[in-house]
C-alpha cells in the first residue's frame, strides 16, 4: 500500500523553498522592431522572488542623510531620464511581504552630484558641479587615501551635509504586499563608482504625523544598472555633459557581482528612446530581526 503524504506537508514545503511567481508567462520584449529592452518587468508583470536568498548588504557610504523627506516623488527640479523604481520587500526566510516598512533611497543626479553636498563641488567625488555651484571642500572631509570603493557611496565614514538641498532623496512605506514605488531620474556617475542607487529598509518602527520613528535598519544596500542601459543614457542630456571617466559595473568595487541578489535591477525601457523613461524593479529579501545599518 502506498503511504499517503501528511496532509498539508507538500504545501508547507512548497511555501518554504519554491519561487513565488507574480504573474503568468515569462516577460518578452515588445515594440517596434524589438526596440523595447526588457531585463524584467515591474511588479505588475512577471517576476520571481527566491525566498531563501538574502539581498546582499553593502556599505552605507558617506552621503546618507537620515529620513526627513517622506515622499514617493524625489525628483524635485532635477533633469534626467525619468525612472520609476518599484521595490518589493519580503522576509527572506518566510517569503512573507513586509508591510509598513520604511524604505529610504538616495542617489546622485545626472552629473554626479549628491544633494546636501553641493558645496563640495561634486558631491559624489567626480561629476562636474552644477552651474553656479560653490566650490571647496566639505567640512569633515578626511585627508589621505580615499575610502575603499572610491568616493560617494563606497566605503568610509559619514560626511556632514554642506547645504540644505535634498533632491533625489526620500522615504516611503511599503504597502500590504510589500511594495513601494518611487519616481526619480536615472542616476549619473562620478569618479570611482558605477551608476547606483542607495537603499535602506527600516522595520519595527511607527509611522506618525512627523514621519517614521524608532525601529531598526534591517537592510542597507545599493541598486545597480546593467551597462547597456547606462550606455543608452550617456548620449542624452544632461548625462552627455558629464565628462568624468565612468566606472563600469564590472570595475566597481562595491557591486558584489552576484546579479539580482546583489542589487542588479530588472529594467524595462525603449533602447532607441530611453529618454522617454525607464521602469526598474527588484525584490529585496531581508532578515527583519537582524540589524544591518551599513556601517
Amino acid at each position: 500500500m502506498n503511504e499517503k503524504p501528511e496532509p498539508g506537508r507538500r504545501d508547507r514545503e512548497l511555501s518554504r523553498r519554491t519561487v513565488i511567481m507574480a504573474g503568468g508567462a515569462t516577460a518578452v520584449a515588445v515594440g517596434l522592431g524589438g526596440a523595447l529592452a526588457v531585463d524584467a518587468s515591474a511588479h505588475d508583470d512577471t517576476s520571481a522572488d527566491i525566498c531563501y536568498t538574502l539581498t546582499s548588504e553593502t556599505v552605507e557610504g558617506p552621503y546618507y542623510i537620515d529620513a526627513d523627506k517622506i515622499r514617493q516623488d524625489v525628483t524635485e527640479d532635477q533633469d534626467g531620464v525619468p525612472l520609476t523604481l518599484t521595490l518589493k520587500v519580503i522576509d527572506a526566510e518566510t517569503c512573507e511581504p513586509l508591510r509598513d516598512a520604511a524604505v529610504d533611497i538616495w542617489h546622485c543626479n545626472a552629473v554626479g552630484v549628491y544633494s546636501g553636498y553641493e558645496a563640495s563641488g561634486s558631491g559624489g567625488g567626480g561629476g562636474p558641479a552644477p552651474t553656479g555651484a560653490p566650490t571647496g571642500t566639505p567640512a569633515g572631509t578626511p585627508t589621505g587615501a580615499p575610502p575603499s570603493g572610491g568616493p560617494g557611496g563606497g566605503g568610509g565614514g559619514h560626511q556632514e551635509p554642506t547645504d540644505d538641498s535634498r533632491y533625489l532623496r526620500g522615504t516611503w512605506r511599503t504597502d500590504k504586499h510589500g511594495y513601494v514605488t518611487f519616481r526619480t531620474v536615472f542616476p549619473g556617475w562620478y569618479q570611482g563608482r558605477c551608476v547606483h542607487i542607495h537603499v535602506k529598509v527600516h522595520v519595527d518602527g511607527a509611522w506618525t504625523d512627523a514621519g517614521y520613528e524608532g525601529g531598526h535598519t534591517c537592510h542597507t544596500g545599493q541598486l545597480f544598472f546593467a551597462e547597456k542601459a547606462v550606455l543608452c543614457t550617456a548620449d542624452v542630456e544632461p548625462y552627455s555633459a558629464n565628462t568624468t571617466t565612468r566606472t563600469t559595473l564590472d570595475e566597481d568595487t562595491i557591486y558584489p557581482g552576484n546579479g539580482h541578489a546583489g542589487g542588479l535591477l530588472y529594467l524595462k525601457y525603449d533602447r532607441k528612446h530611453i529618454a522617454r523613461g525607464v521602469r526598474a524593479h527588484l525584490t529585496l529579501g531581508v532578515a527583519p530581526d537582524e540589524t544591518h545599518d551599513g556601517g
